[in-house]
Parts: C-alpha cells; structure tokens; sequence
C-alpha cells in the first residue's frame, strides 16, 4: 500500500508540472491581446464622420495609445527595443532611398562656390517673396549689386595688403634684368584690374544716382539689412573678417578659438534666418521656393557645418573638456594673477590635475606638445 501511494503521488507530481503555464508564454499571450485591444480602441473612432468626429479622434489616440503603450511594456527599455525593432525595417528603406541623394548633396557641398551662390539665390528668393512680394527681379538686382561691391572690396583689400607696387618683373630675384613678356603681362593684368575697378564704380554711381533701370526696385530696409547680412555671412571677401570682429572683442568664453568659432556661428546665424523667412512661405502655400530653401539653406547647409567647421571646433574644445573651469575664488586665491605661459592677467582660467591654473589657449597650445604640467613638469593624470 505503501509503495502504491508513492507512485500515485509521484505521478501526481509529473501531472501537476507538465501542466503548470510558462510565464513567459503568459506575458506573450498578454502583450498580444494588449496589442489586439489597441488596435481596435485606436481605429474604432475612425469609422465615424466629419472634421469634427476625426479632431476627437486623433485626440482620443493621443490620451489612450501612451496608456497602452505603458501597459504593455513597463520598463523603458522593453519600450526603446520595441520601438526599434518596430522602426528598422521603415530605418533601412529610408537609409537606403536616401543614399543617392546624400552623395549627390556631398558633392554639391564639395563645389563651395556653386553652393554658396546657390544659398544666396534662394535665400534672395525667400526674402523677395516675403518682405517684398510685389518685385519679382529685387533678388536678381540685389545679388547683382552685393556681388559688384564684393568685387570692389576685394580690389580695395588687395591694394591695401600689396607689398610689391613695381610692374616690372626681373629675371631672378636678385638681377636688375627685366623679363619682357612677364613685365608686359604684369602691366596688362595691373591696368585692367585698374580699369575695371573705376568703370564699376562709376557704373553703380549713375546706376543709383541717376536710378536708371530700376523702376521696378524698390527694396525696404528690412529686405536690404537681411540680404547684405546674409551675403556678408556667405561671401569669403566679407566672411574672413569675421574671425578679426572676434578677436576684437576679446571674450574670454571663447578661449582664442575665434577663428574656429567664426564659421561655427556664420553658418548657424544663415540657417536661422533661412528657417525664419521660409516658414511663412509654407503658411501661404509657397510650397516650392519655401521647401527648396528649407532643404539647401538648412539641411544641407547643416551637413556642411557639422562636417567642416562644428567637427574642428569639437574636436579643439575637446581637449579642455578634461580640464574644468576656475571658480572665482580659485582665481582670488591665485599667487600673481597671471597665466605662467603667456604672463597675461586670467579673468578665466583652466585648471590642471596638479591644481595650476591656465589660460584654456595657452594650456591647449601646451598640450599639443606635450602632457607635462609647464610649472611642476608632472605629466597629468586624471581619476
């Protein structure tokens, strides 16, 4: 009797585990029915009618869908890989639609002046159709008169920074003997920059004094300081002065980086205004000018920032991320108020491992060389 209720109980035991349920077929079988009640509460107030019924129902998935979204996945990464294996497949054929035309985009940003002219002729555009809808020809005349001042600034910077004022050409550099067809070819080149030069101004002085062929231009002032802004933003003549305005200023945040910032914000400043002009385009159903500056004036122009000017500008403020900012009292406290390396005053300075202060220009120029403290000659480590 014995031996028979151990078998009995025994077999009990195997029938009591073979039918116990998987857990995690349970939790499967739940997310699936969670899945299909979704499903069915987001599409049922589809089915009704009118703008009005279709406004409740895209409210009504709004409240109910982060619910069951919650309810189904508790945690935050069940959510994120839900997430992402939901979105890979659409992932991969957008990555891969958008593979030509990213090519083509780095192309295009590769020719720096067809891109440059192109961001100034749609951005003349946007700034036409908003600020001066009634002149179909401003952009062209303005590009036309910003471009002729480029060229006359340019000549003015050339003469101003020319050393040599002779037109003859000698031999070598140290004969007396003049090169005929060089020298010839000098004062032909000299002369008719020279001439060009006084025909332009003349010609934009009877343009403007005498406003011939311009009865159909009649620019504001807020469509002139835009345009003349972004093209000084765009244009190399007007664009490399800009690390000079920087550095006249002398802001310390900026820790002698102005020529690398100077892009940084030339870029970011033309992207703002490109995205602020062309939004009210898309508001009056300019679907085409707004769309083509939205893509070229910011997106593109994005790529060209965070490829060229942002990538540098990281990676050189990169190598003072390590080292923080001195509070106030940390620059109080300070022996002689000095940066060791270039013994000027430190309004802002770094400070190293060994607790030594720097200007943050002077401790990266240092760091290029070497990672040796230029006062204790300890080699710096960090926790």
């Amino acid at each position: 009797m014995g031996m028979i209720a151990r078998v009995r109980a025994r077999l009990q035991s195997i029938h009591t585990v073979t039918n116990k349920p998987d857990p995690a077929r349970l939790q499967d079988d739940t997310y699936q029915s969670v899945c299909l009640v979704t499903v069915v509460l987001l599409l049922l107030p589809y089915l009704s009618r009118g703008p009005v019924s279709i406004m409740l129902a895209l409210a009504y998935s709004c409240l109910v869908l982060p619910v069951l979204v919650h309810v189904q996945h508790q945690s935050a990464d069940d959510l994120r890989d839900y997430v992402c294996t939901l979105l890979a497949p659409s992932a991969r054929f957008l990555r891969r639609l958008y593979g030509p035309l990213q090519r083509m985009e780095t192309v295009l940003i590769g020719m720096n002046n067809l891109f440059t002219m192109l961001n100034q002729c749609l951005f003349f555009m946007v700034c036409e159709r908003t600020l001066v809808p009634g002149q179909r020809v401003a952009c062209l005349y303005s590009l036309m008169f910003y471009n002729v001042a480029a060229y006359c600034a340019s000549y003015v910077r050339e003469l101003i920074a020319k050393e040599d004022w002779s037109l003859t050409v000698p031999v070598a550099d140290h004969s007396r003997v003049k090169h005929l067809a060089m020298t010839a070819t000098r004062l032909v080149l000299e002369w008719t920059k020279a001439v060009t030069f006084i025909i332009t101004v003349v010609f934009m002085l009877l343009v403007f004094g005498l406003e011939r062929g311009l009865e159909h231009y009649h620019p504001n002032g807020a469509y002139t300081a835009l345009t003349w802004l972004y093209y000084m933003a765009t244009e190399k003549v007007f664009a490399d002065l800009f690390p000079a305005l920087l550095t006249l200023l002398r802001l310390e945040r900026l820790e002698a980086l102005e020529a690398l910032w100077a892009p940084v914000l030339q870029r970011a400043l033309c992207m703002a205004m490109a995205v602020a002009l062309s939004l009210p385009l898309l508001l009056r159903g300019q679907y085409r000018v707004a769309v083509s500056a939205l893509y070229c004036c910011g997106w593109v122009r994005w790529r060209e920032l965070s490829q060229g000017p942002l990538r540098a500008l990281q990676a050189e403020r990169a190598v003072l991320e390590r080292y923080r900012h001195a509070s106030a009292e940390e620059l109080a406290q300070h022996d002689d108020d000095v940066c060791a390396v270039c013994l000027a005053p430190m309004r802002s300075a770094r400070v190293t491992p060994c607790h030594h202060l720097f200007h943050g220009d002077c401790l990266r120029r240092c760091l290029g060389s070497s990672d040796i403290c230029p006062i204790c000659k300890r080699t710096f480590h960090f926790d």
